[in-house]
């Protein structure tokens, strides 16, 4: 089986959306999703895009991908990357291509001189925790994540 990875290119996505769908869906978390495949077309497409896509293909065969983008570390004063989803469907786990992409950002940050690569992980999902630490990652439990959306952000900018 060959493995390659790849920038999605526009006519991905249709299946990159799908690969958020099915991510949602794993985490339990698909009556979140409320994207449309237009939305991560213009958001990776678009004339300004701030957010990136890597698919992984096998046999030519789109079967993950890694969504990412760029951040920045005060206390490095240098930037990095977000990764903020990876998903490999499940009948194509098993054969690095988690590993492969998760390399291939690190190799990103290396050759650009960025920071650090950085991403969350669910907690209940022991697998994806293994696999991890497994490859170097630090888990930071010090930290807890903060978010404001809907009606609480709309009031917070005063709208």
């Amino acid at each position: 089986m060959a493995m390659t990875i790849r920038r999605a290119v526009p006519a991905d996505a249709e299946r990159v959306f799908e690969f958020i769908v099915s991510l949602a869906e794993f985490e339990k978390l698909g009556d979140e999703v409320t994207a449309s495949e237009h939305d991560i077309a213009a958001s990776l497409f678009g004339p300004n895009p701030r957010v990136f896509c890597d698919i992984a293909e096998l046999d030519g065969e789109p079967v993950g991908f890694a969504l990412w983008f760029y951040t920045f570390s005060t206390f490095q004063g240098r930037h990095g990357i977000w990764l903020e989803d990876l998903f490999v469907e499940p009948e194509a786990r098993g054969n690095g291509i988690g590993k492969a992409l998760l390399a291939h950002l690190a190799r990103r940050c290396v050759d650009e001189g960025l920071g650090r690569l950085s991403w969350w992980v669910l907690n209940w999902n022991e697998d994806a925790i293994a696999f991890y630490t497994a490859h170097g990652a630090v888990m930071h439990d010090e930290w807890t994540t903060c978010r404001v959306s809907g009606p609480d952000l709309l009031a917070l900018a005063g709208k």
